[in-house]
C-alpha cells in the first residue's frame, strides 16, 4: 500500500480496459466473491474472522484517493453485498419455513405433539435468527462504509456499479431494500450528468416497476421523482431518453392514475422523434395510454369494432398534434406494438367508403386516415424506416423478402376493388388523389389477371384518367403518372391494355395543345382562359413526358416555337414558357436513350444534334429573361444538358456519339457564373417578405442549393475548365452555413482530378478576393474585416491539404511561387510598394505546409 507505484493514480488498471482478456478478468472477480459466498454461506461466513476482516479490507480500500483501488473495492464490495443479499434471502425463507413447521407441529394434539422437535425447530430458529442478524449487520457494514461514499464517486463507472447492484437488492431481496430510505439514493442519482449513471438509475428502477407487487410499495418514491422520470423524455442522450419512455410505459401499466394529462402530453410528441428507438419507445406509450382498444376506459367502443375503435383515437391523436404531414413517422412509430391493426387495410379502406354521418369521418379525419393507409402499406412492403429514421437500408433476409411479397398480395387483394371507388368518392379532392395515387406502388399487380380483376383494372385506368383531366396541381399529376409508369411495366400481361389507355390520355392532351397552339402563336394578346387552359395542358404533357415515351407525338417543334416566340417578341406567359421548355428536355433526353440503347443511323444523330443545339442556344438566350423563374428554369435546363452531353458521353465504345458532345465556350460559361452569382450567392431576401414564412425561406434555400449543385457538377465531371470553380470556392467560408456541403464535397472531388490545377484554382480565389477588396478599400483594404475573413478562406483551404506534405509538395512549392509573383507585382510608382502586398499574409497561412527545404527556397 505505501509502494509508490502503486499509489501513482493511473488510468490504466483491470477494470478500466475494455480488452477481452481484461473483461472475462472483470467476470471471473465477480463470480469469485459470489461463489466465495455461496459456499461459505453455511458455515464459515459466520465465524466473525473472514467476512469481517474482508469487509474491513473493502472498506479501507474505496476510501483511497487512488482510483483502481477505489472502484476494483467498490465492485468487489457491491458484488460482495449482492451475494450476502441472496444468502439472506435464503436465510429468511428457512426461517418463514421453520415458523411453518413450528405452528404446525404445535398445533398437533398432546398425542401426536413432540417436544424433542418442538426444541429442535427453537433451536433452529435461533440459529437463523442469529445468522440473520449477523448478515445484516454485515451488509449494514458494506452499506454505511462503502455504498454511501462511492454512489457519489467522482468516477462515472464506480456510480453506475453502486447503482446497478442497488436495483438488484430492491429487486431479490425487497422485504428489507424497497424502502424510501434506500429507493432515494437512486432518486437523487438520476439527475446525475454521466449519462451511463443515469441509464443504469433507470434500468434499475424498469425491474422494479415491471412488477405490480413492487410498484405499488413504491407510491411515495413516484410522487417524489416523477417529474424528473418524465423530463428525462427529453434527454440529451437519446438511449437515456428511450429507457425513460420505457419507464414510464411500465409505471403507466403497473400504476393507476399516477401519469397525469400533462405528464402524457410531454411523452406524445416524441413518436415523431427522428431517433427511432425513441419514437418506437413512445409509440408502444402511446398505444398503451390512448389506442389499446381493450382498455377499461374504452370497452364500449368493443361493440362496434376493435379496429373501428383503433382508428378513431389514432385519427384524433394525429388530427391534434398538427404534424399533418408526417403520417410515416407516426406509423413507424407504432409499427411494432400496433403491426396488426395498422395491417387491416381493408377496415380502413370501408371506413372511408363510409357516407358522413354521426358517426362517420370528417375531411381532416378522412385526408389523415388515407395519409396513414398509405404510410403502413409502405412500411408493410419496403419494411424500411422513413427517411431521417434509421440507418441506411439494409440488406433483406429471404425470410423478410418472403414476408414483404406475402403483405403485398394481402394489401392488392383488399385494394384492388376498393380503390378505384376511393378515387371516385374523392376525385375532386387533389390531395386525397395524391396520396391514393401511390397505392399502386405497394401492389403485386399481377393479381390483376391471375385473380381474374381485368374489371377492376379498367375502373382503376378510368379514374386515373379523370384525375389527370380534373386536376392541373404538379403533385397528384407526378403522382398520376408514376401510376400509370408503374402499371405499363412491359413484364406485365396488360402491358397492352394499360398502354392503349395511355396513347388515349395522351392523344387527348396533343390535339388539344395542337387546336390551341396557333392561336398562342399569332394572336398578340390571350385572355386568362385561353392561357390557363394552354398551360394547364402543357404542363400535363410535361409532367408524363418525365416518365413516359412521348416522342412519337413529335412534340418536339411546336414547343421550339413556343420557346422561339417567347425569346424573339417576349409575348409568351411564364406559366406556358416553362412547361414548353420542360417538354423540350425531355424529348431531347428520350430521343438520346433510343440511340444509346441500340443500332442507330447517323442520321438520326445529326438530328439530335440540331435540336440540341436549338435548345441549348433558346436557354442561353432565356438566361437574360426578365422572369426569374425563367431564367432559373434555362439555367436548370443548361446545366443538366451540358452533364448529359459532357465528354463521357462518347467514352466507353460510343465514339459515334462524339457528335453529340456539347463544346462550353467561354461566353456560356461566364453567363452560367454570372447567374450563379445573382441568384445564389448574391440572393437577398425581399424587403416585404413574410418574417414568419420559414417553410418559404426553407424551400427557397433548396432551390439556390440545386442550382449551385448544378454548377458543381459541370466541374466535378470536367465539363467546365476547373478555374471556373474559383467563383465557387471563394464563397466556402462566407456562405458556410447553407451552401458549405456542397462546395467542400466539390473541393474535395477536384483536388482528385487534379491536384496541381486544384491548388491553381484555391490560388486563384484568393487572387480574385484580394483584387476585389484593393478595388474598393484600395491601400487600407489590410485593415478591413473582409481582409481577415480572406486570411480565413485561406486558412480553411490550407487545411484540405492534410497531413501528407510529401503528396502536395509540388502544389504547395506552385501556389507560394504564383503568389508571391502576384503579391510583388511591380506598382505604379517605384516609391510606393506593391499594391498587393499584404497577400503575402494570405499565403502564409499555406507555409506551415511547406517541407524544411522548400521554406528556404521560398
Amino acid at each position: 500500500m505505501s509502494d509508490p507505484w502503486l499509489l501513482q493514480d493511473s488510468a490504466e488498471y483491470p477494470l478500466a480496459l475494455s480488452t477481452q482478456p481484461w473483461r472475462r478478468f472483470r467476470e471471473g472477480l465477480c463470480e469469485l466473491v459470489a461463489t466465495l459466498v455461496r459456499r461459505c454461506q453455511y458455515s464459515v461466513l459466520y465465524d466473525e474472522f473472514l467476512a469481517d476482516t474482508l469487509i474491513s479490507l473493502l472498506t479501507g480500500l474505496s476510501d483511497s484517493q487512488v482510483r483502481a483501488f477505489r472502484h476494483t473495492s467498490t465492485l468487489t464490495a457491491m458484488k460482495l453485498m449482492t451475494a450476502l443479499v441472496n444468502v439472506a434471502l435464503g436465510v429468511s425463507l428457512h426461517k418463514e419455513n421453520n415458523q411453518r413447521q413450528y405452528d404446525a407441529e404445535q398445533g398437533k394434539g398432546p398425542g401426536r405433539r413432540t417436544a424433542n422437535r418442538l426444541e429442535t425447530l427453537l433451536e433452529q430458529r435461533k440459529q437463523l435468527q442469529e445468522q440473520q442478524e449477523e448478515i445484516e449487520n454485515m451488509m449494514n457494514a458494506i452499506f454505511k462504509g462503502v455504498f454511501v461514499h462511492r454512489y457519489r464517486d467522482v468516477v462515472p463507472e464506480i456510480r453506475s456499479i453502486c447503482m446497478e447492484e442497488m436495483g438488484k437488492w430492491m429487486q431479490s431481496y425487497s422485504t428489507s431494500f424497497l424502502t424510501d430510505g434506500y429507493l432515494k439514493y437512486i432518486g437523487w442519482t438520476l439527475h446525475d450528468k454521466q449519462r451511463d449513471v443515469r441509464l443504469t438509475c433507470l434500468k434499475a428502477l424498469q425491474g422494479l416497476y415491471s412488477s405490480q407487487d413492487t410498484a405499488v410499495r413504491m407510491e411515495l418514491f413516484t410522487s417524489r421523482f416523477k417529474a424528473r422520470m418524465v423530463s428525462m423524455v427529453l434527454d440529451k442522450e437519446p438511449d437515456v431518453a428511450v429507457e425513460a419512455v420505457k419507464l414510464l410505459t411500465l409505471i403507466l401499466q403497473n400504476m393507476e392514475d399516477v401519469l397525469t394529462e400533462e405528464d402524457c402530453q410531454g411523452i406524445y410528441p416524441v413518436v415523431f422523434a427522428s431517433h427511432r428507438a425513441l419514437a418506437t419507445a413512445a409509440g408502444e406509450f402511446l398505444y398503451r395510454k390512448l389506442l389499446d382498444p381493450k382498455g377499461e376506459a374504452r370497452q364500449e367502443r368493443l361493440q362496434r369494432g376493435e379496429t373501428r375503435a383503433f382508428f378513431h383515437l389514432l385519427l384524433a391523436f394525429f388530427i391534434e398534434s398538427e404534424l399533418h404531414e408526417h403520417a410515416t413517422y407516426l406509423v413507424d412509430s407504432l409499427w411494432d406494438c400496433a403491426a396488426a391493426l395498422l395491417k387491416d387495410w381493408e377496415a380502413m379502406a370501408v371506413l372511408l367508403l363510409e357516407e358522413s354521418s354521426d358517426e362517420g369521418l370528417g375531411d381532416p379525419q378522412e385526408s389523415a386516415l388515407i395519409q396513414i393507409l398509405v404510410a403502413s402499406m409502405r412500411q408493410a412492403v419496403e419494411g424500411q424506416p422513413p427517411v431521417g429514421r434509421g440507418p441506411r437500408k439494409k440488406v433483406l433476409s429471404a425470410w423478410e423478402r418472403k414476408a414483404q411479397a406475402s403483405e403485398r398480395v394481402r394489401i392488392t387483394q383488399y385494394l384492388i376493388p376498393l380503390l378505384p371507388q376511393l378515387l371516385a368518392k374523392f376525385s375532386a379532392d387533389a390531395e386525397k388523389v395524391t396520396l391514393l395515387l401511390a397505392a399502386p406502388r405497394y401492389f403485386d399487380l399481377s393479381l390483376y389477371c391471375t385473380g381474374r380483376l381485368e374489371k377492376h383494372l379498367e375502373l382503376l385506368l378510368g379514374q386515373l384518367q379523370e384525375a389527370v383531366e380534373k386536376h392541373s396541381g404538379r403533385e397528384v399529376l407526378e403522382a398520376a403518372s408514376r401510376a400509370l409508369h408503374v402499371l405499363c411495366d412491359p413484364e406485365l400481361p396488360f402491358h397492352g391494355r394499360v398502354d392503349y389507355a395511355r396513347s388515349r390520355l395522351v392523344d387527348q392532351l396533343t390535339d388539344k395543345f395542337q387546336q390551341e397552339l396557333p392561336e398562342l402563336l399569332q394572336a398578340s394578346f390571350l385572355d386568362e382562359d385561353e392561357v390557363y387552359s394552354m398551360a394547364a395542358t402543357l404542363k400535363r404533357i410535361s409532367i408524363f413526358h418525365s416518365a413516359h415515351d412521348l416522342t412519337p407525338w413529335k412534340l418536339f417543334e411546336p414547343c421550339h416555337q413556343i420557346m422561339q416566340r417567347a425569346v424573339d417578341t417576349g409575348e409568351i406567359p411564364t406559366q406556358v414558357l416553362i412547361p414548353a421548355m420542360t417538354c423540350l428536355h425531355f424529348y431531347v433526353l428520350w430521343e438520346l436513350a433510343h440511340i444509346s440503347a441500340g443500332a442507330f443511323m447517323q442520321e438520326h444523330v445529326l438530328e439530335l444534334k440540331r435540336k440540341v443545339d436549338a435548345l441549348c442556344s433558346l436557354c442561353q438566350s432565356c438566361l437574360t429573361d426578365l422572369d426569374p423563374s425563367v431564367q432559373e428554369q434555362a439555367y436548370v435546363l443548361l446545366s443538366d444538358h451540358l452533364l448529359m452531353f459532357g465528354p463521357q458521353l462518347a467514352q466507353g465504345g460510343r465514339e459515334a456519339l462524339s457528335s453529340l458532345v456539347l463544346r462550353l465556350d467561354a461566353g456560356l460559361q461566364a453567363q452560367l457564373a454570372g447567374f450563379l452569382m445573382d441568384h445564389v450567392f448574391n440572393h437577398a431576401e425581399p424587403m416585404d417578405a413574410d418574417q414568419d414564412d420559414s417553410e418559404g425561406r426553407i424551400e427557397a434555400l433548396h432551390q439556390r442549393r440545386r442550382l449551385l449543385a448544378g454548377f458543381c457538377k459541370l466541374v466535378v465531371y470536367n465539363v467546365v475548365e476547373l478555374s471556373a470553380a474559383s467563383d465557387v470556392f471563394k464563397h466556402y467560408v462566407k456562405c458556410y452555413d447553407d451552401y458549405g456541403d456542397i462546395i467542400k464535397e466539390t473541393l474535395n472531388q477536384a483536388r482528385q482530378i487534379d491536384r496541381a490545377e486544384w491548388g491553381r484554382t484555391l490560388l486563384l480565389s484568393l487572387k480574385q478576393l484580394l483584387t476585389e477588396l484593393l478595388l474598393q478599400h484600395g491601400r487600407g483594404a489590410r485593415l478591413s474585416k473582409a481582409f481577415a475573413e480572406i486570411r480565413d478562406l485561406a486558412r480553411r483551404f490550407a487545411l484540405l491539404f492534410g497531413p501528407h506534405q510529401a503528396r502536395n509538395r509540388t502544389v504547395l512549392v506552385a501556389l507560394h511561387r504564383e503568389g508571391i509573383k502576384f503579391a510583388l507585382q511591380s506598382p505604379s510608382s517605384e516609391l510606393l510598394a506593391p499594391l498587393q502586398l499584404p497577400f503575402l499574409e494570405v499565403l502564409s497561412e499555406f507555409s506551415p505546409r511547406l517541407l524544411h527545404p522548400d521554406k528556404k527556397l521560398m
